[in-house]
């Protein structure tokens, strides 16, 4: 993993990122012609790390054809973020950060660390295919091929709402003391993994108990699972301050279009698929059925699956791997 400093930066909200810093990490060569980069942004609980899981030498992104760039997130713990901050924007006085400013700043890395004036595909999964959308809508002519998949280009009202459901269950607890906590608030994280559980599957999943498939005997073993995923990985005020990236998700905003929806996605050149999945709870294929409308070259792929939002996670469905391949494949023609 390297580090690119940026050093202080202004955000879209008119505060500054004291000393900033991207976290990433790259994989294969780039070629002469530099026509050869897959960009790769991280989702909500995931670093580079994670990313790992949707390339490989028998996949259709390849490290042994494809320069990989996989840039962590603004709040993810590893890229700047209220955990690691200057001192004087730790924990709870961290500044708000949008995917604007993540996509600026991602930008900033490509073209003077590595002089990159083509990006061949921007793809990811949830909020890292949210960022596919920001790049493509915010550098239009830099961007050739977009792959978001499980995601959208506007956070929608029912997602913004599922969002401040996990956020309220981690900031009911005392210890949280808003943000300003000297020990992490484990019941508040044990509550926001529950909640969380309960979305990133769909109804059919625990239905047809599915969870067997992931090794748990019964829902509170994943519901353990879930927990301890988050008191063990995150930090409260990391998870918190990308919720709010993500619920500030959209395309428009900024100075380019001005909270015009429908002109920021008309505008965006890129050849374009949109993957969601049929029984994705917050991440619907209504969002991607509405933005395709609106788009230059763009294809609906819907993935029907009652994997729901987690049919994406490496490893659950063979399946959707398959899919997401020959979608790459089709894009990288």
């Amino acid at each position: 993993m390297n580090n690119y400093e940026l050093g202080d930066i202004e955000l879209l909200s008119g505060e500054t990122l004291l000393s900033a810093k991207l976290a990433y990490k790259t994989y294969g060569a780039l070629n002469s012609d530099k026509n050869n980069v897959i960009l790769l942004p991280t989702f909500y609980t995931g670093t580079h790390k994670r990313n790992e899981g949707f390339f490989g030498a028998n996949r259709a992104i390849n490290p042994e054809k494809h320069f990989i760039i996989s840039i962590n997130l603004f709040g993810n713990g590893l890229s700047t973020s209220p955990s690691n901050a200057d001192k004087k924007q730790r924990g709870s006085k961290f500044p708000t950060i949008t995917l604007w400013d993540n996509i600026k700043c991602q930008h900033e890395l490509l073209i003077k660390n590595f002089n990159i004036k083509k990006i061949a595909l921007v793809a990811g999964w949830s909020m890292a295919g949210c960022q596919s959308y920001q790049w493509a809508a915010q550098y239009p002519d830099m961007v050739e091929a977009i792959l978001p998949f499980c995601a959208s280009a506007k956070t929608s009202e029912h997602n913004f709402v599922f969002l401040e459901g996990v956020k309220a269950a981690l900031c009911a607890d005392p210890t949280w003391n808003n943000g300003n906590y000297s020990s992490p608030p484990i019941e508040g994280l044990k509550a926001f993994g529950r909640v969380y559980a309960g979305w990133a599957f769909s109804q059919s999943f625990f239905r047809e108990k599915k969870y067997k498939e992931l090794g748990f005997k019964n829902v509170e073993e994943l519901l353990i699972d879930w927990e301890n995923d988050h008191v063990n990985n995150w930090d409260a005020n990391n998870l918190l301050t990308k919720l709010l990236t993500w619920q500030q998700n959209d395309i428009s905003t900024g100075p380019i279009y001005n909270n015009n929806f429908t002109e920021a996605l008309n505008r965006i050149k890129a050849k374009a698929i949109l993957m969601p999945c049929s029984h994705d709870l917050y991440f619907p294929p209504e969002d991607n059925e509405f933005e395709i409308k609106h788009m230059q070259n763009a294809e609906l792929r819907k993935f029907d699956s009652i994997w729901g939002h987690c049919v994406a996670n490496p490893g659950n469905d063979k399946n959707f791997e398959v899919a997401l391949d020959n979608a790459i494949n089709d894009l990288l023609k």
